[in-house]
C-alpha cells in the first residue's frame, strides 16, 4: 500500500551530497557551481552572489558623455555623479570626443583612452551597445545605461535589449539597467544609527517612499534601481544585499521578474541569512500585469505561482508603498521576538476592542493573561475595565506614575511578545505622558513596543518628537499597516527559526523511477490514460487494478481478473474529458454488461472519429476525497505542483494551493492546509478522516517526477485522485499526461 512507504520516499528527498564527478561545471551570472551544487537537472541549488562592493563604492569613476554646459541633462547627472563620487571617496573621469574638461576635470577622448583601471562606468549616451564593445577592451568592472527605448518599448526594442546583453555577457562587465536611473547615487544620511533597509526598485519613484524614512530616523544604505535588467537584476540586489552586516531588511518593488529560479535562489539565501525581503510585486490583475510589461519589458508570471513561490521562501509580500515603508522599518530594526503573544494596550474600551477584532482575524495571537497578572493590573486599573487582553486602563491612570508601572507589568509576562497601543487621536496632557511612557519603557524591554499614532495632522510633538525620536518604537500612523507588520515580524522570525532550505531537499541525481519513466515518455504528443497511468506507476503512485483490451471477448476476461464491480473507460491520446462524451462507465456487475459496455464505448469512438488505444477495465475504489494533483510549466519559475479538491470541484470551487519544486514533506502539508476545503480530509458528516500522510506521499512523488522530467513532462493531471479513509491509500483513477 502506498502508505507505508511514506517513510521510505521522503527520505529520499532530502539533501543528499552525491558524487558527480562526469557533470561540467555550470556557469550562471558569472559564477562557477560546481556539480555537487546541483540538482537533478543540473541547474545550481546556490545563488551566485556577484561582488557589487565596488559598484556602490568604486575607486574611480568614467562618465561617459560627461558634460558641463548649462541646460543640458548630462549636465545635471554630471554634477550629481561628481557630488557621489566625492562623498563615497572616488575619482570621477569625464569621457567626451571633444571635450578636454568638465567642470575643470581634464576630459579623455575615449573609454579606450583610458589609462587606468576604473571601477564603475557611467553611460550618458543614447546607444550604450558601441560603448560596451568598446569597454570590452578594458578593465571596468561594472557599467551603468540610464538610455531607455529597450524591452519597454515593444518587439523591436526586446531585440536591441538582447543585443545588448550579449554584448556585456560577452565583456564580462557587469551592467545596470539599461532604463534606470541615478537612485543609485543618491544622499543617504550618514547620522542614523543601527541596521539599515537597502531598497531595490525598478520604477525609481516607487521607492520614494522608503527613502523618505530617513527623515523619520530610519536608515537606508544602498538604492538598487534595477530598470530593465539587461543583466543585473532584483535577485543579483538580493543576494548581495543578505551578506552585509549593516542591512536589516530588504525592500523590492518588482514590476516582473527576470528569472524565477535566481530569485528564489536568492530569498533563499536572504533566508539563511535571516535577513527579511519585503516586496510589492506588480501583477495581481490582469492590467497591472500588461502596465508592468509596457514599463520594464518583464514576464510578470502567473500571480497565484508569484505569491506561492514567494511565501515558499519566505518573502513577505505586501500590496502598497505605505506597507512596504512601514513592514521593511519595523523587521529591520525590532529584536527577535521572545514570544509570539500581542497585547492590545489602550486608554479606551472601544479602541482596544476595535483593535483586537482586527488584530485576531489577521492571525495574531491575542492571549488572554493569566488572572495573577489580571490582579496585579487591576491594582492599577479600575475593577470594573477589562484586562484580560485588550487591556483597557480608562485613562486616567496613563497621566500619573501608574502609567508606566502598568506597560512594565504587561512586558513582564513570559507570554507577551509584542505590545501594541493604538492613539487614535492627541489628547495632551495625557496622550504625551502615554507616549513617554512608552519609549521610555521600550528602551528597557528586548520586547516590541508598537504605537499607532491616529492624528490625521501628524505635527503634534509627541508624534514628532517622543515616538519618532526613539529608536525601540515602531509607530504607525493605521491600524492596519501595524497589523501587517506585526504579523509579518513573528512570521518571519518562526519561518527563519531552524530554516531548512528548499534546495537542500532537492534530488542530486536521477532516481530508478526516471528512467523506468523515460521509456514512456512520448516527444510533443498527449498521452493515453492507461499510458499516463504507466507513468504513475513508474513513480509508485497506486492506481487500480486494470487491464488495456481491443475486444470483448477479453474485456470479459479482464474483468474477472480485475474482479467485480469495475469501470471500463475509453484510454486513446486524444482522450482529455472522457464523461461528456459518454466513455466512461461505471459499476458493470456481470459479463454481459461487460459485453454491451464495450460495444457501445467503441461505437461513440468511432462516431466522434476518436483513435483508441483499446479500453480500461478498472478496479471500482470505494469511496473517499476526490482531491486532484498535476504538474504545470510557469514561464517564470518553470514546473509547478498543484493540489486542490478534485472531481467536479476542481473547475466550480478552484480550490487549490501550488508550490515551485523542490520541496519536503512539511511543504507539502502546508499546502493542504491552504485549501478552503482541507476539513474535508478530517472527516465531515460522519465520513471517516482521509489518509492525509497517503496524500502528502503522492504530491512528494509528483514533485520528484516534475524536477526530474522537467524537460520531457508539460503538464500532468491527476483527476480524481481518490484519497481513502486513513490507513487506505490513495488511488489516481485517472490522468492526464502532456510530453514536451
Amino acid at each position: 500500500m502506498l502508505g507505508s512507504t511514506h517513510g521510505t520516499f521522503t527520505t529520499d528527498l532530502r539533501a543528499r551530497v552525491v558524487a558527480c564527478g562526469e557533470a561540467p561545471p555550470v556557469v550562471v551570472h558569472g559564477v562557477t557551481a560546481t556539480p555537487g551544487d546541483q540538482d537533478v537537472s543540473g541547474r545550481p541549488l546556490h545563488a551566485p552572489v556577484p561582488d557589487l562592493d565596488r559598484f556602490f563604492r568604486p575607486g574611480s569613476v568614467a562618465v561617459v558623455g560627461a558634460s558641463d554646459t548649462e541646460g543640458r541633462p548630462n549636465t545635471g547627472i554630471t554634477r550629481q555623479l561628481l557630488a557621489w563620487a566625492e562623498r563615497v571617496g572616488a575619482r570621477l573621469v569625464p569621457v567626451h570626443p571633444t571635450r578636454t574638461s568638465v567642470f575643470g576635470i581634464d576630459c579623455v577622448p575615449s573609454v579606450g583612452a583610458l589609462t587606468e583601471p576604473v571601477d564603475l562606468a557611467v553611460l550618458l549616451v543614447a546607444d550604450p551597445l558601441p560603448v560596451i564593445e568598446e569597454l570590452a577592451e578594458t578593465k571596468v568592472r561594472f557599467a551603468v545605461a540610464f538610455a531607455s527605448g529597450f524591452a519597454e518599448t515593444g518587439e523591436a526594442g526586446a531585440a536591441a535589449q538582447e543585443r545588448l546583453a550579449d554584448a556585456v555577457r560577452r565583456s564580462g562587465i557587469r551592467l545596470l539597467g539599461p532604463n534606470t536611473n541615478l537612485n543609485a547615487f543618491e544622499r543617504f544620511r550618514d547620522d542614523l544609527e543601527g541596521p539599515a533597509i537597502a531598497l531595490i526598485t525598478q520604477s525609481g519613484h516607487q521607492g520614494r517612499p522608503v527613502f523618505t524614512l530617513q527623515e523619520l530616523g530610519v536608515r537606508l544604505s544602498h538604492w538598487a534601481p534595477t530598470g530593465n535588467e539587461a543583466d543585473l537584476e532584483t535577485a543579483d540586489f538580493i543576494s548581495y544585499f543578505s551578506g552585509l552586516p549593516e542591512v536589516g531588511a530588504i525592500a523590492c518593488y518588482v514590476e516582473g521578474l527576470k528569472d524565477g529560479r535566481s530569485f528564489l535562489l536568492a530569498a533563499d539565501r536572504a533566508a539563511r541569512q535571516g535577513v527579511p525581503v519585503v516586496a510589492v510585486k506588480v501583477g495581481r490583475t490582469e492590467t497591472g500585469a500588461r502596465t508592468a510589461a509596457s514599463h520594464t519589458g518583464k514576464l510578470t508570471g502567473a500571480d497565484q505561482v508569484v505569491d506561492a513561490a514567494m511565501r515558499q521562501y519566505g518573502v513577505i509580500r505586501v500590496d502598497g508603498l505605505d506597507e512596504l515603508q512601514d513592514t521593511a522599518a519595523l523587521l529591520a530594526r525590532a529584536r527577535r521576538p521572545l514570544a509570539d503573544g500581542v497585547v492590545v494596550y489602550s486608554i479606551s474600551g472601544g479602541t482596544g476592542a476595535h483593535f483586537a477584532d482586527l488584530a485576531t482575524a489577521a492571525g495574531l495571537d491575542l492571549p488572554t493573561l493569566p488572572q495573577a497578572k489580571q490582579d496585579e493590573l487591576h491594582q492599577w486599573i479600575p475593577e470594573y475595565l477589562n484586562v484580560a487582553n485588550p487591556v483597557d486602563n480608562g485613562g486616567h491612570p496613563v497621566g500619573d506614575w501608574r502609567g508606566r508601572k502598568i506597560i512594565d507589568a504587561i512586558l513582564a509576562d513570559p507570554s507577551v511578545g509584542v505590545l501594541i497601543c493604538p492613539i487614535t487621536g492627541p489628547f495632551p496632557p495625557m496622550s504625551d505622558k502615554l507616549a513617554q511612557d512608552l519609549v521610555d519603557a521600550a528602551e528597557a524591554t528586548d520586547k516590541l513596543v508598537c504605537v499607532v499614532w491616529g492624528s490625521p495632522v501628524g505635527t503634534e510633538d509627541a508624534y514628532r518628537t517622543t515616538l519618532l525620536g526613539s529608536s525601540r518604537v515602531a509607530t504607525f500612523r493605521t491600524f492596519g499597516n501595524c497589523i501587517g507588520a506585526v504579523k509579518a515580524y513573528l512570521d518571519h522570525h518562526r519561518f527563519t527559526t531552524g530554516y531548512v532550505s528548499p534546495f537542500d531537499e532537492a534530488p542530486r541525481t536521477p532516481s530508478p523511477s526516471f528512467r523506468k519513466a523515460q521509456a514512456l515518455m512520448r516527444p510533443g504528443r498527449r498521452l493515453s490514460e492507461h499510458a499516463a497511468k504507466q507513468l504513475l506507476r513508474a513513480y509508485g503512485i497506486r492506481v487500480p487494478r486494470e487491464q488495456l483490451v481491443t475486444s470483448a471477448a477479453a474485456a470479459v476476461r479482464a474483468a474477472g481478473l480485475v474482479g467485480y464491480p469495475v469501470v471500463m473507460k475509453a484510454s486513446g491520446a486524444q482522450l482529455a474529458h472522457k464523461t461528456e462524451l459518454g466513455l466512461v462507465k461505471v459499476g458493470l456487475t456481470s459479463a454481459s454488461q461487460v459485453r454491451d459496455a464495450y460495444r457501445e464505448l467503441t461505437d461513440i469512438a468511432r462516431f466522434e472519429s476518436i483513435d483508441l488505444d483499446g479500453i480500461l477495465v478498472c478496479q471500482m475504489v470505494g469511496r473517499g476525497v476526490e482531491m486532484v494533483v498535476g504538474v504545470t510549466r510557469d514561464e517564470l519559475f518553470g514546473p509547478t505542483v498543484t493540489v486542490g479538491l478534485g472531481g467536479v470541484l476542481v473547475e466550480v470551487l478552484n480550490d487549490t494551493a501550488v508550490r515551485v519544486p523542490p520541496f519536503g514533506e512539511r511543504e507539502a502539508r502546508s499546502m493542504l492546509a491552504e485549501l478552503r476545503g482541507r476539513a474535508l480530509l478530517d472527516g465531515v458528516r460522519g465520513a471517516p478522516p482521509a489518509d492525509v500522510d497517503a496524500l502528502v506521499e503522492v504530491v512528494l512523488r509528483v514533485q520528484r517526477m516534475a524536477l526530474e522530467l522537467d524537460g520531457e513532462l508539460a503538464e500532468l493531471d491527476i483527476n480524481p485522485l481518490m484519497v481513502l479513509p486513513r490507513g487506505q491509500g490513495a488511488v489516481a483513477l485517472d490522468a492526464l499526461a502532456v510530453c514536451r
